[in-house]
C-alpha cells in the first residue's frame, strides 16, 4: 500500500475528513530528512518547507514562492493541488479556508507547535493523534556528540546555564526542545547526519541543575513532564503540542526566550569562528568556479560532487545543507536540489551555486554566487548587475539611514521597492531577502522578510544573509548571498568571495554602487 493510502486508510479508520501531514518530525527540526518527511512521502515533493492537507478530493500541497516551480515538476496533479502562497500570505490561513466550519481537522500533536496549534483551533475543531502511521525514525549515533572547546564557543557550558538559571525561581524549570538552543546551551555537537552540527536532545533548566535528555531517555523526559511540580516555561514556537499537553497547567509560556536571544548574538570568539570559516568556504567556492572554467563536458551533478571534494580539502566536517548547483532554466527554481548528471553545462550556461558548510565550531556558513562558462549574453548581465545594485543597497543600508535601531523588515523593504522601481524583464524576487545564522543555516532572530517576526531589531553581534534574486520560469535565476554579521551598528561580510567581473554591466552602476563595490572587493 502507497503512502497516501496508508494515510486516507488512516483517516477513515479515525474519522477525520481532513488531515495536516507535516513534513517535520517531532524535533520540529527545519530539514528533515525524506526518510522522516510524511509530507514528501504523499506529495514526492521534496522541498525543506512546506506541509499538505489531505482531504476528501485531494491533497493540498501549501509552497512558498521558493518552491512554486520545484513543486509542480515534482508532485502528480491528479493526486497534488499545489497552493502556491504569495508574498505575505500565511500558511495558516490558507490552510483554514480549504477546511469546510463544520468539519474537524486531525493534526498529529508531535509534529506541531503549541503555537500553531493554537492557532488553528481558534477557527477550527481538531482531533489530535500521537502517532503518524507514516512514521519511521533515523536513529542518531550518540557516541558521535563532541563538546567544544571555549576556545570556539567563548563561554562554557556553566556560564551560559548560570546566564539563565540565575534569573529562575526555585520553583521554576526551563524547557528547551529547540535543538538549535539544546546545542548552543550544551556546547555540543553531532557531525554524523547529514546537513547538520545538531545534537538530539532536549533539556530542562533548574535553579541549581541542568538535566540532558537524549533520544534513550525519552521515557525518563516523559516522567519528568508528568511528575514534576514546578512551573515549566516554555516557548510555545517550538515545543510540539503532544509534551505541552503533558505539562498541563505547569506549563507557563514565556513571552521571550533568553536562549533563543543569547545564541543569536554571537560573541567576538564565535565571530572570530566563523570568518576563519568562511574564508575556507570562499577558497572552496573559487575552486568551483575553475573547475566549471576549466572542464567541458561537466554536469551539475559533477560540480556538486566537486564541491563537496573542495570543501573538504578545507576541513569541513559536513555541508550545512544540500548544496544548490542549478544551471540555466533550473536556476529559475530558488531551492533546486536535483544535481542531475543529465544537465550538461555548456558554452553560455549560467550556473547558480548555493552552498555552505560546517567546520570545528559547527557554525553554518552560507553563500551564493552565479558563474557563466565562457561569454554572457546582455540579458544575463542586465539581470546579474541588478541583482548586484540590490546587494550594494542592502549591505550599505545601515550607513545610508540614522535609525536605529535597524530592523530586517525595514531592509527587506527597501529592496522589494528597488526591484520594483527597476525594469526587471519579467524576473521576479518572490522570497524573503535573508535569514538568521548559527548552528542551523536559518536561525531567528534575525530575518529579513515581509514577515511580522523581521520587525525584530538587528542587534550586536547578529549574523545573517543578505540574498537579493530575480527568477523567471523557463529563463533562468540569478541570487547573490552574503552571510554577514551587525558589529559597532553597522553591517559587515563575512564572504569575501569577489563577483563576477565579465557579468556585471558597468554602465548600469551609479559612481556610489561602483564605489560600494570597490569597497566590498577589496576587504
Amino acid at each position: 500500500m502507497d503512502s497516501l493510502a496508508v494515510i486516507r486508510e488512516f483517516m477513515v479508520n479515525s474519522q477525520v475528513n481532513y488531515l495536516l501531514v507535516n513534513s517535520t518530525n517531532e524535533f520540529l527540526v527545519e530539514y528533515n530528512t525524506l526518510e522522516e518527511n510524511s509530507r514528501y512521502k504523499i506529495t514526492n515533493f521534496s522541498g525543506s518547507t512546506g506541509e499538505a492537507l489531505v482531504t476528501p478530493q485531494t491533497v493540498y500541497l501549501f509552497v512558498d514562492g521558493r518552491y512554486h516551480i520545484q513543486a509542480d515538476q515534482e508532485v502528480d496533479h491528479r493526486k497534488v493541488t499545489v497552493v502556491k502562497l504569495k508574498t505575505g500570505q500565511k500558511f495558516i490561513d490558507e490552510l483554514i479556508n480549504k477546511i469546510p466550519q463544520n468539519e474537524t481537522l486531525g493534526i498529529f500533536s508531535k509534529k506541531i507547535s503549541q503555537k500553531k496549534l493554537e492557532e488553528i483551533s481558534n477557527c477550527r475543531q481538531i482531533k489530535l493523534f500521537d502517532n503518524d502511521p507514516l512514521d519511521t525514525k533515523n536513529e542518531i549515533n550518540l557516541s558521535e556528540n563532541i563538546s567544544l572547546d571555549r576556545n570556539l564557543t567563548g563561554l562554557t557550558t556553566e556560564e551560559k546555564i548560570a546566564k539563565i538559571s540565575n534569573n529562575l525561581s526555585e520553583n521554576e524549570a526551563l524547557y528547551l526542545t529547540d535543538l538549535d538552543e539544546v546545542s548552543y546551551l550544551f556546547n555540543m555537537r553531532n557531525f554524523s547526519q547529514k546537513f547538520s552540527a545538531k545534537i538530539k536532545a532536549k533539556a530542562v533548566i533548574l535553579k541549581d541543575n541542568s538535566i540532558l535528555f537524549t533520544p534513550d531517555k525519552i521515557n525518563s523526559l516523559e516522567e519528568f513532564l508528568k511528575a514534576t511540580t514546578k512551573t515549566v516555561l516554555v516557548d510555545k514556537s517550538s515545543i510540539n503540542a503532544y509534551e505541552y499537553n503533558l505539562l498541563g497547567d505547569k506549563a507557563e509560556e514565556i513571552s521571550e526566550n533568553p536562549v533563543k536571544l543569547m545564541k543569536s548574538r554571537k560573541n567576538d570568539t564565535e565571530l572570530e569562528h566563523l570568518k576563519i570559516a568562511f574564508q575556507k568556504t570562499d577558497k572552496a567556492v573559487r575552486a568551483i568556479r575553475d573547475f566549471i572554467n576549466q572542464n567541458d563536458n561537466i554536469s551539475e551533478h559533477d560540480i556538486a560532487a566537486q564541491l563537496e571534494k573542495e570543501f573538504k580539502k578545507q576541513g569541513a566536517l559536513g555541508l550545512s545543507f544540500n548544496s544548490i548547483v542549478a544551471k540555466d532554466k533550473n536556476s529559475a527554481l530558488a531551492h533546486y536540489s536535483k544535481s542531475s548528471k543529465d544537465e550538461i553545462i555548456t558554452e553560455g550556461s549560467l550556473i547558480l551555486i548555493d552552498c555552505g558548510a560546517y567546520f570545528e565550531g559547527g557554525l553554518a556558513t552560507d553563500i551564493t554566487r552565479v558563474f557563466v562558462k565562457g561569454s554572457p549574453d546582455k540579458l544575463q548581465k542586465k539581470i546579474y548587475t541588478t541583482v548586484l545594485k540590490a546587494f550594494l543597497r542592502a549591505f550599505n543600508y545601515a550607513k545610508t539611514t540614522t535609525k536605529r535601531p535597524i530592523s530586517g523588515f525595514e531592509i527587506d523593504k527597501s529592496i522589494h521597492e528597488f526591484f520594483n522601481s527597476t525594469d526587471t524583464e519579467g524576473f521576479v524576487f518572490n522570497h524573503g531577502l535573508g535569514h538568521g545564522i548559527g548552528i542551523n543555516v536559518h536561525e531567528y532572530p534575525p530575518n529579513l522578510s515581509t514577515g511580522e517576526i523581521a520587525k525584530t531589531p538587528i542587534l550586536e553581534g547578529m549574523c545573517f544573509s543578505i540574498e537579493p534574486g530575480l527568477y523567471k520560469e523557463g529563463f533562468f535565476g540569478v541570487r547573490l548571498e552574503n552571510s554577514c554579521y551587525f558589529k559597532n551598528n553597522n553591517i559587515h561580510s563575512f564572504v569575501h568571495m569577489n563577483y563576477e567581473q565579465k557579468l556585471i554591466n558597468y554602465d548600469m552602476l551609479t559612481e556610489q554602487e561602483k564605489k560600494w563595490l570597490n569597497e566590498f572587493e577589496v576587504l
